[in-house]
């Protein structure tokens, strides 16, 4: 059984900084792309940021552009989102997924596997 798990959620001050983390157990996704995705309260779910097997490639919506950084470590299972500068409207439950496609997606309907989500609240 697949499972996501994230970390790494808290409450901080604007112009702060955060990392998340995300485990996935369960199976092997080193080739395949992960993404990261957020939900604000009363508003639909947004893409964040985007990351191919590899690693070496990555994209990330225009709104964290420049403060985010996505990243993973294929031998820990694990993918990270380190969040600099944060906004008070980056406020959201912040939520990995995986895909069992390939390349870099932005899409949430084609990821297969999702987390919970971790809620990152950010004060002004």
């Amino acid at each position: 059984q697949v499972q996501l798990v994230e970390s790494g959620g808290g409450l901080v001050q604007a112009g702060g900084s955060l990392r998340l983390s995300c485990v996935v157990s369960g199976r092997t996704f080193t080739l395949n792309p992960m993404g990261w995705f957020r939900q604000a309260p009363g508003k639909e779910r947004e893409f964040v940021a985007a990351i191919s097997g590899s690693g070496t490639r990555t994209y990330y919506a225009d709104n964290v552009k420049g403060r985010f950084a996505i990243s993973r470590d294929n031998a820990k299972n694990t993918v990270y989102l380190q969040m600099n500068s944060l906004k008070p409207e980056d406020t959201a439950v912040y939520t990995c997924a995986v895909s069992q496609g390939i390349g870099i997606l932005l899409q949430e309907n084609l990821y297969d596997y999702w987390g919970q989500g971790t809620q990152v609240t950010v004060s002004s």
